[in-house]
């Protein structure tokens, strides 16, 4: 079953039809929001939004654990997480969409993995609990997603390097030029540790990444909210709209 992690607005797409509204725990504690079970074209779904549905959870603040062991809980196997990006290199450039094939995590202090002492009876530990996480996006997900696109005529970037950083505050000039030196194409708050708990658990996880803003430094303009917030309305619907097209793979 598919699993979508992602903001608000959900609701009013007319093809996401709400069956059921949970609201659960978890040994890790409580996910950001309820449960939303939806269905795309009959096909089940869950729904969860990362940054919460009442007062904003910050990126630091989330309970990452909590989310994915509740969508794992549920039976969710595949995860499609949207994000908003800031764009370092030339290619990712405001409005676009992509989808990353690599990670590099700048954040600290985050409850970042299962394999601890507060494990439960479900987590599969195994000999070591070390996940191989190599490759941090789903391969087989990655290019189901890229027919889908390529079939409904919409562009996606198809790879790209996603720097993690702590927030909530955006980058200085200096650390966006430091991520450039380290090959990182992208430059956003929430992709880790969520890849790397859905590893954890066995699920396929892969990321839509919406550039919303030039990394700073990369532009002559200050970011502005408000300026984030109109591509972000504009580029969330795209990607919508690319899920309801994937409705085949939950």
């Amino acid at each position: 079953m598919l699993g979508i992690i992602g903001g608000t607005g959900f609701e009013s797409v007319p093809e996401f039809e709400v069956t059921q509204q949970q609201v659960v725990d978890t040994p890790y504690g409580k996910p950001s929001s309820a449960l939303y079970h939806v269905s795309l074209h009959g096909n089940p779904s869950v729904f969860l939004s990362r940054h919460g549905t009442g007062p904003r959870i910050m990126p630091h603040r989330i309970n990452y654990r909590a989310n994915i062991f509740a969508l794992h809980d549920r039976g969710v196997t595949d995860v499609i997480a949207m994000g908003a990006v800031g764009g370092i290199t030339p290619q990712f450039t405001v409005g676009s969409v992509a989808l990353p094939d690599q990670v590099i995590d700048y954040t600290w202090g985050r409850e970042h993995t299962f394999f601890d002492d507060t494990a439960g009876p479900d987590i599969p530990t195994g000999e070591l609990g070390h996940a191989e996480f190599a490759y941090p996006y789903d391969h087989h997900l990655r290019e189901k997603i890229l027919d889908c696109a390529k079939t409904a005529g919409m562009t996606i970037i198809d790879h790209g390097v996603y720097g993690v950083t702590q927030g909530p505050r955006f980058e200085t000039v200096a650390e966006i030029d430091r991520m450039d030196r380290d090959g990182v194409d992208m430059v956003g708050m929430t992709a880790m540790p969520e890849a790397a708990l859905a590893r954890e658990l066995g699920m396929s996880y892969a990321t839509f990444a919406m550039v919303v803003n030039p990394a700073a430094g990369r532009s002559n303009e200050s970011i502005s909210m408000e300026s984030i917030r109109q591509v972000l309305e504009s580029t969330t619907n795209k990607v919508y709209q690319l899920l309801l097209a994937l409705h085949s793979i939950s």
